[in-house]
């Protein structure tokens, strides 16, 4: 009887439903992310990419692939994109280099990796992956980094590989303005940086977040994209987040964790913690941005206070949402 029994429990937990997987993915967050600003052709040179990077994710997850395996596809198409802060399209610093962050995270164990201030990995987001896989980091930074990802044989590439006319141009006009921020100035500085959060069909959550920082940093300056906490997290218990905007304030107010934190400790939504952080704790220190995110149940959230987002996010069996501006 005892056998039939656990025969019976086997067969009706193969017979559950799997988990419905869930993308969601951001492209950097300004208040230079207006229609105006924008015309035909360039909104739909990004929501093509966009599109792109949803459907590199969907071809991991449609046959069981993993949640950070997800996240890394949709970042890689994001970062050689010269359309974005990060990797081939990264902003350049004061001194005119290109400096890259990344950080993943998984929530089924919170193993996470990142790295800093590199300027030769093609893809930042494999060499997070790598640290946190290959390494018993969390963070490397700098030469260190870039010897690590030689060693594990991650594609480099001359610091030429990254320059864009376009950012060039960002870099002087930032110098122009002797550090003033305007709005018109909002998409040179800030804009760009590249997220995704992914549920899997096993139930898994991951985040990763990949950056070239701000136009015009100086003196190996570093925001929250590589922070574990400040501008990615994911915990299976809660949700995967992933930040942009004013990286300072991110790792102030430690805004990943806290979206999770307050879903943990308080029994919120996550629509509700991410709301509140962005809304509220971030508007109220003055601190710009946004963040996407899921739950474990497959619940979504989209927030930022600037005048627009890159973003969008696709269901399994559901058609790809990708929108750029706000209401």
């Amino acid at each position: 009887m005892r056998n039939i029994f656990l025969l019976l429990f086997s067969l009706s937990v193969l017979l559950l439903p799997a988990q419905q997987y869930t993308i969601v993915l951001h492209g950097g967050a300004g208040n230079g992310l207006t229609r105006e600003n924008f015309n035909d052709e360039k909104v739909a040179k990004y929501e093509r990419k966009m599109a792109e990077a949803l459907k590199a994710g969907q071809a991991i997850l449609d046959t069981g692939g993993e949640a950070t395996a997800a996240v890394i596809a949709v970042i890689k198409v994001l970062e050689d994109s010269p359309l974005f802060n990060a990797g081939k399209g990264a902003v350049f610093t004061y001194e005119g280099t290109n400096e890259m962050d990344a950080s993943i995270m998984n929530g089924k164990d919170l193993n996470a990796g990142a790295v800093a201030g590199v300027t030769t990995v093609k893809n930042p987001i494999t060499a997070a992956n790598a640290v946190m896989n290959n390494s018993p980091h969390v963070m490397l930074s700098g030469k260190g980094a870039e010897q690590f990802s030689a060693d594990q044989k991650l594609r480099l590439e001359k610091p030429e590989y990254f320059q864009t006319e376009e950012k060039k141009k960002s870099l002087e006009r930032s110098k122009k303005s002797q550090g003033a921020l305007s709005d018109s100035l909002w998409e040179d500085t800030k804009m760009g940086t590249v997220g995704c959060v992914v549920l899997d069909k096993q139930g898994n959550l991951a985040a990763g977040t990949s950056t070239g920082g701000m136009t015009g940093k100086r003196y190996g300056r570093i925001g929250d994209s590589p922070i574990i906490g400040a501008g990615t997290y994911a915990n299976n218990a809660t949700c995967a987040i992933s930040c942009t905007g004013h990286g300072e304030y991110f790792i102030r107010y430690n805004v990943a964790a806290d979206v999770s934190a307050r879903m943990a400790y308080s029994g919120v939504s996550l629509q509700e913690a991410a709301q509140t952080v962005i809304q509220q704790v971030l508007r109220e220190a003055k601190g710009d941005g946004g963040l996407i995110g899921v739950d474990k149940d497959g619940n979504i959230t989209m927030e930022f206070n600037t005048k627009g987002m890159f973003r969008a996010h696709v269901k399994e069996g559901e058609e790809a949402v990708v929108e750029m501006f706000g209401e």
